[in-house]
């Protein structure tokens, strides 16, 4: 992997150089792990003209859950854990003759980007923009490889739950027993808050779960992933507690799966953002649902739950093979309830089988 790493700090450190920047100073987190391998907390990582610095406020413990840094980088541990590793960088990079330095403003605070100033006051400071996140949105099979498996673990953790007997339990508990149950699985923790969302709270995006105990007749909504060596994916179901489902959850139900394969089967590369939103939208607007749905209907996964591409209505820009994303279309029924399901998948080519499926639990409509 190391090579890896070096391929991918080469590809900036060009980007850079094309804009008239030696180095560059990376500090939001997901990226310092893209670039670097791993990132302890608070670590930043200099990219400089005669090396690449990992710059850390301690010593790393090597938490798995931070990852692990490349060995090609320079580890320079800072005096004081107090002190702000940006800044350290920064003096670093002029004390090394940087004249340009790259950063990522879109990550500092006004207050932390005059602190750089402070120590390089002879440094030219230039915006990087979202260089590494664009970068990152294509990902290598290796990237692939630990998003499939963490989507094996969330697949595992939401069967086991199914197993269970869930009438009379409380939104929370559910939640908090998935969560437990990715990390039995090898999860590092959960990607995300798991949603456990149950008869009028259900279908809802991004319900946090509370004290509501599931009931006969109830939908439940649940939405939860596992982040496994920082990758992170997404899965969102729903069931009917109880028997025999109503005529209006059948109904409602079929319509959002309807909504979801269409999306599913629009991710082929070359297809613009939107088309995919649309794909899915559409259904559920000409269905009188317009006003109900989400303001997009997937979003990007990655070493972050939610990257680019952003696949809503205004998005600009087309999908590329080994593209993660999910399709997430939902309808929620003000004081009914509603229906959420929630798939992540890999973008590919057509003659490579079309879109790959990672999650893989069952989209039938149970009754649990």
């Amino acid at each position: 992997m190391s090579e890896v790493y070096g391929v991918r700090r080469g590809r900036l450190r060009d980007r850079c150089a094309a804009t008239g920047s030696a180095a560059a100073l990376i500090s939001r987190p997901a990226n310092v792990r893209y670039l670097a391998g791993g990132a302890p907390p608070g670590a930043v990582l200099l990219l400089g003209p005669a090396d690449d610095v990992l710059v850390c406020p301690r010593t790393p413990t090597g938490d798995p859950a931070d990852g692990r840094p490349d060995e090609g980088l320079r580890l320079v541990v800072m005096q004081t854990s107090t002190g702000d590793a940006a800044v350290a960088a920064a003096e670093l990079a002029r004390t090394e003759g940087v004249e340009s330095l790259a950063v990522e403003e879109h990550h500092l605070t006004v207050a932390r980007h005059r602190a750089l100033g402070s120590v390089a006051p002879r440094v030219r400071f230039a915006d990087l923009g979202l260089a590494v996140e664009q970068q990152r949105i294509v990902k290598d099979e290796d990237e692939i490889a630990c998003l499939r498996i963490a989507a094996e673990i969330t697949d595992q953790a939401l069967g086991e739950l199914l197993e269970s007997i869930l009438v009379g339990r409380t939104e929370r508990h559910l939640a908090l027993e998935l969560e437990r149950r990715l990390v039995d699985h090898g999860a590092d923790g959960p990607a995300f808050p798991t949603s456990v969302a149950t008869g009028p709270h259900s279908g809802r995006t991004g319900h946090r779960p509370g004290d509501r105990r599931v009931e006969e007749g109830d939908f439940l909504s649940v939405c939860l992933g596992a982040n496994y060596r920082g990758y992170r994916c997404e899965i969102g179901r729903t069931f009917v507690i109880g028997t025999t489902p109503a005529d209006w959850q059948i109904e409602l139900y079929e319509l959002v799966f309807a909504a979801q394969r269409a999306g599913r089967e629009a991710l082929l590369p070359g297809t613009a953002y939107r088309d995919v939103d649309h794909a899915a939208r559409q259904i559920l607007d000409v269905a009188g649902h317009g006003e109900e749905l989400p303001p997009r209907t997937g979003h990007g996964v990655g070493l972050e739950i939610d990257e680019d591409p952003q696949l809503a209505p205004a998005a600009m820009g087309k999908l590329d093979a080994c593209v993660p994303v999910t399709v997430e279309p939902g309808v929620h029924l003000p004081g009914r309830g509603g229906v959420r399901i929630d798939d992540t998948l890999v973008v590919r080519q057509e003659a490579d089988g079309g879109p790959e499926l990672l999650t893989i639990t069952t989209k039938e409509l149970l009754a649990l």
